[in-house]
C-alpha cells in the first residue's frame, strides 16, 4: 500500500483534499446540533427531572441573567431605574429574545432585589438554546446592558449564552498548538519540509474528523466538548504518528536507500507500529462505554473517529507527500554530507541519548528509586481528589460571567447560584416544607403552586454549589428530611447541583470497572505483541503511576488553587466529574504508544542477541530522542487548549500535558528502562504453554535489506554484533559497517546506532570480511570467523587506523 500511495501520490493527495472539502461543505450546510444530555438512570435527581418535565414543560430557550449593583443608595432609586428599565425594554424587543422578567414589575419582581437594596437582577429568556443563539444577538444584549452603567452603577451578565462571547475565536487553541509543534519539529528535523509533513497529516485527519463529528451530531447526542477533545487528541496523535514514520524514513535515506524504498521500509516498520498504537488508543477510548454514561458516547465517537482518520492519513497521505518531497525531507547539511559520501548525523544529540542510556544501565537501582520518588510525591494530592462540576464561579475574575456570579452570591447568598429543587408528588407538602426550612444549611424555602399533582419546592442552601456542605445537605434531605415528613411523602431532590453530585457519584462508582477494562485490554495486547508477562505488567503499573501523578498535579492546580491566578485559569473548585474517564482513556492510549515504540526496539534487539542489557540499552538510545520530541509536541498541543475558553477542555489539557510529560521524560526515559535492567532476562519470559497458544502479532516488521539476499551457506544463521567507538571510548554514530563474503560480495550493510552499536546478519558459519568506515576517520577491514553462535566484535576507530577490541574468534588477514 505504501508503494502504491508513493507512486500515485497526486491521486492520493487529490482524494484527501476532496474528502476534506466535502466534509467541510457538508458540515457547514448542516450546522451544529451538539447536545449535553446527562442521562443518569436510577438516580434521585433523574427522577426529580422526569417529574418536573411532566408537570412543568421546560422552556425551549436559554435563560440568562443581567445583574446590577449600586455603590450608594438603592437599586429602587429613580436615577437607577431610569437607566436600567430602558435597557431591559430594548433587550426585550430584540428578535430572538422571548421574555425579560424585571425586578421592577409585580410582587414576584420584588424578590429579585437583595435585602439591602443594593443588588438586583433580571432574567431574560432567549427563544433558542444557548448553542443556537446567534453570537451577534448575545453581543447586542451585552452591549445594551453594559451601556446602562455609570459611575457607582455596575452591570454584569451571566448565563450559558453569555459565555459564548467570552470564548476566544474558534480554532485559536488549535493554531497555537500547531505553531508550537512546528517549532519543535523544525528543531528536531532541521528541515522546513520535514516539519510541514506531520502538521499536514494532522490537519487533514483532524479536519475531516471534526467535520464528520459535526454531521454525526444531527443523528445522535454529541456533547459540545466532544469536538474540543477530538481536536486535542487528534492533533497530538496525528503529529506524533507522522513524526515516527518521517524519522524512520530519514534514517533510511541517510543509510543510502532510494526515497521510494526508504518510504516503503518506513511504512512497513514504523507504519505498522502506528497502526497498532492507533488501535490501542481507540480501544482505550472505547473503554468509556463500560461506564454506562451515555453522555460519553458522543465523546467516544468523535475522538475515536478523529484518531482513525489521523492514522489513515499517516499511512496513506504521508507516503504520497514523501513522494513529492524526495530527499528534501533531509536538512541541507545532511544532503550535502550524503552527496559527499560521508555519514550525516547529529553527534551531540546522539551522544547525549547514548550516554544517558549507558548511565541507566550502570545505575538502574538509583535511577529507578529517584524516578519513583518523584512520581509518588506528585501523586500524593490525588488522595484529596473530589469530583464535581465547575460553573461560572470558576471563570476568570476578569469575565462578566464570574462578576455576575459573585454579585448574585453577595446579594442573595452563596447558594443562590445553585438552588435545589425538591419535587413532591404525595404526602403532606406543608410538613415537608417545614422540615426542609428547619434543616441546617438551608437559607430559604419556597413552594411553587402545584401542577398535575406535582409540587416543586425551591431550596436555597447557605453554601455554594461546589461546597462539600451542599453535598451533605443533599444527603440529609434525601436520607432524613424527606423520609421524616410523613409515611406517605414521596419526593426527590433535583436541580443542577444535585445532578452534578449524582454524576460524580456514578462516575466514582463505575471508575474501577473502567480502569480494570482498559488495563486488562492493554495487558493482553502487549502480551501478544512482545511474548512476555513482565513487559505488559510493567506497562500496566507504570500507566497507573502516571495516571495518579497527573491527577495529583490536577488536584494541586485546580482543586487547591496552586498557580491558578498566575496561569489565569480561574478559581479553584472540584475536578470535573467526567474528566477521570476521559483522561484515563487518552492517557492509557498515549502511554501505550510510547511503550510500544520503546519496547518494540528493545524486543527486536533481544530477538537478535538474547542480551537483555544490550537490548534495553540500544532500545533506549535509539528511541528516547524521538519519544521525547513526540512528547514535547503533545505537551505543547495540550497546553494550548488552556486558551479554548472551555473549563473542561482546559482542565483536560493541563492534566494530559502533565501526564504525557511525566510519562515520556520520567517513566519511559528513566523508570521503565531502569526496571528492565533490574529484571534482566525475566523481562522476556513467557510460559511455553502460553507461547504456543498466543497468536503472533508483528508490531514492527524487520527492515528489508538493501541488497538482494544471497543463498544461505550450510549451517545455522547467526549474527555479528558489537560497538563502534573512538579511542576516547565515545560511541560512533552512523559508521558504515559492511559484511562481505570471501569473494567480496556484500552480504549485509548497516549504520551504527546512537550508542555506537551495530548488528549484522550472517548466513551461516564461515570466514567473512568486516569493514567499518566513519568520516573523517580511516577505513580498515578484518577477517572474522563465525561459528554456530553470535559473535561479539567491538571496533575502536582512530584516524588512519582500526583496532579490533574483544577479538573473540578473530582471524588476521
Amino acid at each position: 500500500m505504501a508503494r502504491w500511495c508513493y507512486r500515485h501520490r497526486l491521486l492520493v493527495l487529490l482524494l484527501w483534499v476532496v474528502a476534506l472539502l466535502g466534509a467541510g461543505v457538508g458540515a457547514s450546510a448542516g450546522g451544529t446540533a451538539y447536545a449535553n444530555v446527562f442521562s443518569l438512570p436510577d438516580t434521585d435527581s433523574k427522577a426529580a427531572y422526569d417529574l418536573m418535565e411532566k408537570a412543568f414543560p421546560k422552556a425551549a430557550g436559554d435563560t440568562d441573567t443581567v445583574v446590577w449593583k449600586v455603590d450608594e443608595g438603592s437599586v429602587r432609586d429613580a436615577s437607577v431605574r431610569a437607566r436600567i428599565e430602558p435597557a431591559l425594554a430594548e433587550i426585550g424587543r430584540m428578535p430572538g429574545v422571548g421574555a425579560v422578567s424585571s425586578p421592577y414589575t409585580g410582587a414576584r419582581g420584588a424578590a429579585q432585589i437583595s435585602r439591602d437594596g443594593t443588588i438586583a437582577y433580571a432574567q431574560l429568556t432567549f427563544t433558542e438554546r444557548a448553542n443556537a443563539v446567534p453570537k451577534q444577538l448575545v453581543q447586542d444584549v451585552v452591549d445594551t446592558a453594559r451601556a446602562a452603567e455609570r459611575s457607582g452603577l455596575r452591570v454584569e451578565l451571566g448565563g450559558q449564552a453569555i459565555t459564548r462571547i467570552q470564548q476566544p475565536p474558534t480554532g485559536l487553541s488549535e493554531l497555537v498548538g500547531l505553531a508550537a509543534a512546528a517549532v519543535v519539529l523544525f528543531l528536531a528535523f532541521g528541515s522546513l519540509f520535514a516539519m510541514l509533513l506531520p502538521i499536514a497529516v494532522a490537519v487533514f485527519g483532524v479536519g475531516i474528523g471534526l467535520f464528520s463529528t459535526q454531521m454525526i451530531s444531527h443523528v445522535t447526542d454529541v456533547p459540545d466538548i466532544a469536538p474540543l477533545l477530538a481536536s486535542l487528541i487528534g492533533l497530538g496523535v496525528g503529529i506524533d504518528y507522522a513524526l515516527f514514520i518521517v524519522t524512520r524514513h530519514r534514517r533510511g535515506l541517510l543509510r543510502g536507500l532510494e526515497p521510494e524504498e526508504s518510504a516503503v521500509v518506513a511504512l512497513n516498520t514504523s507504519g505498522r507500529a502506528v497502526l497498532f498504537a492507533g488501535g490501542t488508543v481507540c480501544i482505550a477510548l472505547a473503554g468509556m462505554l463500560v461506564t454506562g454514561l451515555r453522555f460519553l458516547d458522543g465523546v467516544v465517537i468523535g475522538t475515536s473517529l478523529t484518531v482513525v482518520l489521523s492514522v489513515l492519513a499517516a499511512v496513506t497521505l504521508l507516503p504520497a507527500l514523501l513522494g513529492f518531497l524526495g530527499p528534501r525531507v533531509l536538512s541541507r547539511r545532511q544532503r550535502r554530507r550524503l552527496a559527499a559520501g560521508g555519514p550525516s548525523r547529529d553527534e551531540r544529540a546522539s551522544t547525549l541519548a547514548a550516554r544517558w542510556s549507558g548511565t541507566v544501565q550502570r545505575r538502574p537501582a538509583w535511577i529507578a528509586g529517584l524516578a519513583l520518588v518523584v512520581m509518588v510525591l506528585l501523586a500524593l494530592p490525588v488522595l484529596s481528589l473530589r469530583l464535581g462540576a465547575t460553573d461560572q464561579g470558576n471563570d476568570d475574575a476578569s469575565t462578566t460571567t464570574r462578576r455576575a456570579y459573585d454579585l448574585l452570591a453577595e446579594g442573595f447568598g452563596p447558594g443562590f447560584n445553585g438552588p435545589l429543587q425538591v419535587v413532591s408528588t404525595d404526602g403532606d407538602t406543608t410538613a415537608l416544607v417545614k422540615g426542609i426550612a428547619e434543616t441546617r444549611g438551608v437559607a430559604r424555602v419556597a413552594a411553587l403552586p402545584p401542577a398535575h399533582g406535582v409540587t416543586v419546592i425551591q431550596v436555597v442552601p447557605t453554601t455554594s454549589p461546589q461546597s462539600e456542605r451542599t453535598d451533605r445537605l443533599i444527603d440529609t434531605l434525601r436520607d432524613e428530611v424527606i423520609p421524616g415528613a410523613g409515611a406517605g411523602a414521596r419526593a426527590h431532590v433535583g436541580g443542577v447541583t444535585a445532578v452534578s453530585k449524582d454524576f460524580a457519584s456514578v462516575t466514582g462508582d463505575r471508575l474501577p470497572y473502567f480502569v480494570a477494562t482498559i488495563v486488562g485490554l492493554g495487558f493482553l495486547l502487549l502480551l501478544v505483541a512482545f511474548r512476555s508477562l513482565l513487559v505488559p505488567l510493567t506497562a500496566a503499573v507504570m500507566n497507573l503511576v502516571a495516571a495518579a501523578a497527573s491527577f495529583g498535579v490536577l488536584v494541586a492546580i485546580y482543586q487547591w488553587g496552586w498557580g491558578l491566578d498566575l496561569l489565569g485559569l480561574g478559581k479553584e473548585g472540584p475536578i470535573q466529574a467526567f474528566l477521570p474517564v476521559i483522561m484515563l482513556s487518552l492517557l492509557f492510549g498515549l502511554s501505550m504508544d510510547y511503550q510500544v515504540f520503546l519496547v518494540s526496539r528493545m524486543h527486536e534487539e533481544w530477538v537478535h542477541t538474547r542480551d537483555n542489557a544490550r537490548a534495553v540499552r540500544v532500545g533506549l538510545a535509539e528511541t528516547s530522542r524521538v519519544i521525547n520530541s513526540a512528547a514535547l509536541i503533545m505537551v505543547c498541543v495540550f497546553l494550548a487548549f488552556v486558551l479554548s475558553g472551555n473549563q473542561g477542555a482546559a482542565m483536560a489539557g493541563v492534566g494530559l500535558a502533565a501526564a504525557v510529560a511525566l510519562d515520556a521524560f520520567v517513566l519511559r526515559t528513566a523508570l521503565v528502562p531502569a526496571a528492565m535492567h533490574l529484571f534482566g532476562r525475566a523481562n522476556w519470559w513467557l510460559p511455553a504453554w502460553l507461547e504456543r497458544r498466543l497468536p503472533h502479532l508483528a508490531v514492527e516488521a524487520k527492515e528489508e535489506p538493501e541488497e538482494a539476499p544471497v543463498p544461505r551457506q550450510p549451517g545455522p544463521a547467526s549474527v555479528i554484533h558489537g560497538f563502534i567507538r573512538t579511542e576516547e571510548g565515545s560511541p560512533v554514530h552512523g559508521a558504515a559497517v559492511t559484511l562481505l563474503s570471501k569473494g567480496g560480495r556484500q552480504l549485509d550493510r548497516v549504520a551504527s546506532l546512537a550508542d555506537g552499536s551495530y548488528i549484522l546478519a550472517v548466513p551461516g558459519p564461515g570466514t567473512y570480511l568486516l569493514a567499518a568506515t566513519a568520516s573523517p576517520r580511516g577505513s580498515r577491514a578484518h577477517h572474522v570467523v563465525v561459528t554456530d553462535g553470535p559473535l561479539v566484535h567491538d571496533v575502536e576507530l582512530r584516524e588512519d587506523e582500526v583496532d579490533a577490541v574483544n577479538q573473540s574468534a578473530l582471524g588476521r588477514p
